[in-house]
């Protein structure tokens, strides 16, 4: 089995105008970032990818994950995970609910697993905390390790860090890239930002 996301032939586009095209494949624990001007289909490209396409657009090509086409599966059984511009964390439920959510229903030790997700991300103790309390590089921290404890088989990254202060963003662009290195899952990131781009140190697109 092929490991790995492959954007095959992806074409996109609005109202008979193409937007992008792509041809790329993505090997386990590497990054591609996609860069482009706004309204250029970056983020667009992503919902094609995850299956959130709106119909006003039209696509061809096929997304393949592990050797798998899921070009056609529904979201929730394509596994693959999306980190947002905002946290969106629920603010009805404590950090360790949030982390609770991502872990599929049936999976044992669920609040074990949540409680090594906490401690892995240096927020121990802080599983009865309200999401709110939380400083941006926490809830960051907290957002990308619920996504995990889903076990998706590639992240969808959408300029994650862009509403993150100066001082924050290097620490946690690290901790995001590092996480995905070490599970060994493909990243697919859009942004504007060149220094996101370096630090996720894999092969860049622009468009």
């Amino acid at each position: 089995m092929e490991r790995g996301l492959r954007l095959e032939n992806v074409r996109l586009s609005l109202a008979g105008r193409e937007l992008l095209s792509v041809d790329a494949s993505v090997s386990p624990g590497e990054v591609l970032t996609i860069m482009g001007p706004s309204g250029s289909g970056k983020s667009t490209l992503l919902a094609f990818a995850a299956g959130f396409l709106e119909p006003a657009f039209s696509a061809a090509g096929r997304i393949i994950l592990d050797g798998m086409d899921v070009t056609h599966l529904p979201p929730e059984r394509r596994r693959i995970g999306l980190l947002f511009q905002d946290p969106m964390l629920f603010p009805h439920l404590s950090v360790a609910g949030n982390l609770l959510f991502g872990v599929p229903p049936g999976v044992p030790d669920r609040r074990a697993r949540a409680a090594a997700a906490l401690e892995q991300a240096g927020l121990e103790g802080f599983g009865t905390r309200d999401p709110a309390t939380l400083s941006g590089g926490q809830k960051a921290r907290v957002a990308l390790m619920r996504l995990l404890l889903s076990e998706p088989s590639a992240v969808l990254l959408d300029e994650p860090f862009s509403k993150l202060d100066a001082t924050l963003k290097g620490d946690v662009r690290s901790y995001v890239f590092d996480r995905l290195r070490e599970r060994k899952l493909p990243g697919l990131l859009v942004t504007h930002d060149e220094a996101d781009a370096a630090a996720a140190g894999g092969p860049i697109i622009r468009i």
